[in-house]
């Protein structure tokens, strides 16, 4: 499986998140969770859980998956980032590793 780098940055245009320097695709057309489809992070809430769901659905693949995963990804692990933050697959897979056991 290829590595993939998340990286989330508060710009002066917004909450803003890419993987491997690409914006990340918003994946409302899978769930819109967030009204405006926006991304968040560091607490818990729709726009975390549109990040989480998204992080998910393009790191697995697997859009069932991503679905079913997403809200314990994001109150483990989204809500817990800072103003910065980065992530590689392995993270992501080591969290759900983590998740899985909770």
């Amino acid at each position: 499986m290829q590595t993939k780098r998340y990286r989330g940055d508060r710009t002066q245009a917004g909450a803003e998140v890419w993987v491997d320097g690409k914006p990340l695709p918003k994946r409302t057309d899978l769930k819109k969770i967030s009204r405006d489809g926006l991304f968040e992070w560091s607490y818990e809430g729709s726009e975390p859980a549109q990040l989480a769901l998204a992080i998910l659905a393009n790191h697995l693949n697997d859009e069932a998956s991503a679905l079913q995963l997403y809200p314990a990804f994001m109150r483990n692990v989204v809500a817990n980032f800072d103003n910065e933050w980065e992530m590689h697959s392995s993270d992501i897979d080591k969290a759900l590793a983590n998740i899985s056991k909770i």
